[in-house]
């Protein structure tokens, strides 16, 4: 019987194929008292299994194929950082030898212990890292019951028509399908900001978490279709369902295709407007996709993630490295970095620290003027590698005057650095500001005055402005970019820095959502920036648009305060 399940899309497409169970290790274990002349081999037998981890983990490590994402190497880092943490390398020995009980049994007490503490955490992101402890744990198991880490199914030559179905999968799981072919993976857990979802995107496959218990009820070969655009899956389809998505798989190949034809075509309107489509990156390895995609620049460089995930802090010349390549592999075109946006559940030095609300608290700016050593060292690598190209500096999260005069001053006194060292950087560098604050969408007058170009982050602006966390999934069914208050603050934002000539750009999501692109060249936006993979498709939309035929629509969905009416009205504007 046909059996439909939902999750958390990550990564578009569909896929249809078998399913191909992937096993961990039951976390259920079994407890059993140990006797005292026993408890030194049982030790033993621990230490063991952490050694064959360990190993195991280094022998992935070589495995690491060339052109794999850098996050996979720092996912590695962050499982062997886990792995030899005394919480799990030295807390589970001194369980076992209190209570008398099998090195599994010891193993599970401290997970549950850790598993509570993260728990508690409020910030999303650093509680979703929980996974990671889950996956180092399972594999500690897997060794202590005398199984294999995972193989890989021996049908390699239909590995095309495999979908992997999983609890979880780690990093180092992932590690290993990058040397295959499979279709397609979903998973009962991840989100958003996941490992998982991380790496569902650079493979570029269409996956989905989020799915709770697909790994229950679905059995191994079983015939699935996974719909990574909608989140959608459906197990033993129907005869009809299955034609109906061959046919949508066919039509999203074809499109894909056609597509690429746009790669170098000048994206323009048909009254002959230009429009600047630039790119989204999160490492310097996301370059290829940006070219592969015809963008004009990349728009938005997320310096955060060369600091995530590893037990030590990039230093000036490594961020300079980093830096350096993305600008030199644009060959000229314009590369805008923000400073880092790491928040209140990462500290310097890597200890944790939790607000009430981490998204309101010690992040982004606020963090990096907070800790003007760090700051500065990434503000030098900056500069010095500006002097290879086209390079931009945007700042995270400002909010006010004082703010700007602050961060103004410290790279005033960064180029003052570099001076006395007599090492080159552009002297005319451009600096701009994110526009994310309710706060500073209102005093925009302020921004347009003292910065040289501005960018919206719609992420984080629609969620203060409507008072959602997005991470939240009691409440994220109302995180809406087509609130009346959403539209007229952009709208609002696009017009003032039109009327002033400063440049303003749209880095979030709506960026790279086709059915707000003739919402926003309305509003007169001129530059977008987005995931490489969105990028065609607007490109596309952009084609077919004739600005003077929807500014009248566009200023007419800004009067009416109705959902249902905005949306009708939208669907007409993409008609």
């Amino acid at each position: 019987m046909s059996l439909t399940l939902h999750g958390i899309p990550v990564s578009g497409g569909i896929a249809i194929g078998h399913a191909h169970l992937v096993s961990h290790a039951r976390l259920e274990v079994a407890h059993y008292v140990v006797p005292q002349a026993q408890i030194a081999e049982e030790l033993t037998r621990f230490d063991a299994a952490l050694t064959t981890v360990r190993a195991e983990l280094e022998e992935l490590r070589t495995q690491i194929p060339a052109n794999a994402p850098q996050e996979f190497d720092a996912f590695l880092n962050l499982h062997l950082m886990i792995l030899n943490d005394t919480t799990l390398s030295k807390a589970p020995r001194v369980i076992i030898a209190a209570e008398q009980c099998n090195a599994e049994w010891a193993l599970k007490v401290q997970l549950d212990s850790l598993l509570d503490q993260f728990d508690q955490i409020e910030d999303g992101y650093l509680r979703e890292r929980k996974a990671d402890v889950i996956q180092v744990v399972e594999r500690l198991m897997k060794v202590l019951f005398g199984q294999p880490g995972y193989t890989p199914p021996e049908r390699a030559g239909d590995e095309q028509n495999l979908i992997l179905v999983a609890h979880d999968l780690s990093p180092a799981d992932v590690i290993q399908f990058k040397q295959h072919q499979f279709a397609s993976f979903i998973t009962d857990l991840g989100g958003t900001t996941s490992h998982t979802a991380i790496v569902a995107r650079s493979l570029n496959i269409p996956s989905i978490v989020a799915l709770h218990h697909a790994r229950q009820l679905i059995r191994e070969n079983e015939l699935m279709i996974v719909d990574g655009t909608q989140g959608v899956i459906i197990v033993d389809p129907d005869p009809q369902a299955l034609a109906e998505y061959k046919l949508r798989q066919h039509q999203w190949e074809l499109e894909r295709q056609k597509l690429k034809r746009l790669r170098d075509t000048r994206a323009a309107t048909l009254d002959e407007i230009e429009i600047e489509l630039q790119a989204n990156i999160e490492l310097p390895d996301d370059i290829a996709d940006v070219r592969e995609n015809g963008a004009t620049g990349v728009g938005l460089f997320r310096t955060e993630f060369l600091f995530l995930n590893r037990d030590n802090l990039p230093d000036e010349d490594e961020q300079f490295e980093a830096y350096r390549r993305v600008v030199r592999e644009m060959e000229g075109l314009p590369v805008t970095i923000r400073t880092y946006d790491l928040g209140a559940d990462k500290q310097i030095n890597g200890s944790v620290s939790t607000g009430t609300n981490p998204a309101l608290g010690l992040r982004a700016i606020r963090l990096s003027l907070t800790e003007p050593q760090m700051f500065l060292a990434q503000l030098r690598a900056l500069l010095r590698a500006s002097h290879y190209g086209k390079l931009k500096i945007l700042i995270p999260m400002l909010m006010s005057a004082p703010e700007i005069a602050q961060t103004l001053g410290h790279i005033a006194q960064a180029k003052q650095m570099l001076k006395d060292k007599f090492i080159p950087f552009d002297q005319k560098i451009q600096v701009g500001g994110m526009i994310e604050i309710p706060a500073a969408a209102l005093a925009i007058n302020t921004f347009i005055n003292k910065l040289d170009f501005l960018s919206i982050g719609t992420n984080d602006l629609i969620q203060y402005t409507l008072a959602i966390d997005r991470t939240d999934d009691t409440v994220s069914h109302l995180y809406d970019p087509l609130h009346p208050a959403v539209l007229n603050l952009v709208a609002h934002i696009i017009k003032a820095c039109n009327k002033a000539g400063k440049p303003i750009a749209l880095c979030g999501e709506m960026a790279g959502d086709v059915q707000l692109t003739r919402l926003l060249l309305g509003f007169g936006l001129r530059q977008l920036s987005m995931h490489p993979a969105r990028l065609l498709e607007v490109k596309q939309q952009v084609l077919r648009t004739r600005l003077r035929d929807i500014v009248p629509q566009v200023g007419k969905m800004l009067r009416a305060d109705d959902p249902d009416k905005l949306r009708a009205m939208l669907a007409r504007l993409n008609a």
